[in-house]
């Protein structure tokens, strides 16, 4: 039940939920029941999944932009667009960093990025993290 929880909360977290993986994994490390291993990939996997959630979501917003309820001004997604245009695909190396990550990924979807070139530097983003979330706690211990 633990890893499951893990696994909702890094998903929950990758998406625009204001969701704690990493505190989760910690105590799960501090708890040592599982190995740092098993913990690490079924973070890192939630966590992906979530953002590929965010670049399906960013993929279909695009249909309703011109909608009068939709919540994000055309000033606003333009801007968007110009900054990932600007620093391009690279800029998925954030999506691990709070508050801006989840946005680069949903805006990843509405520049229709490459889903493959999304995964990979995704997850050497996501993954990379909980690497180091779990370096610093044995540093620490």
């Amino acid at each position: 039940m633990s890893l499951f929880f893990l696994f909702i909360a890094a998903f929950g977290a990758a998406t625009l939920l204001p969701l704690q993986s990493e505190a989760v994994l910690v105590g799960l490390l501090i708890n040592g029941h599982y190995a740092p291993f098993i913990l690490i990939a079924v973070a890192s996997l939630g966590n992906i999944l979530g953002s590929c959630v965010n670049w399906w979501l960013g993929l279909k917003i695009e249909h309703y932009k011109n909608k009068r309820w939709f919540p994000i001004s055309q000033k606003k997604m333009l801007q968007a667009q110009k900054i990932y245009q600007k620093y391009g695909y690279w800029s998925l190396l954030l999506s691990w960093a709070p508050i801006i990550g989840d946005p680069i990924t949903l805006i990843a979807g509405l520049l229709k990025e490459n889903l493959t070139r999304f995964l990979l530097i995704v997850s050497l983003a996501k993954i990379g993290r909980y690497i180091f979330i779990y370096m610093a706690f044995v540093a620490m211990s």
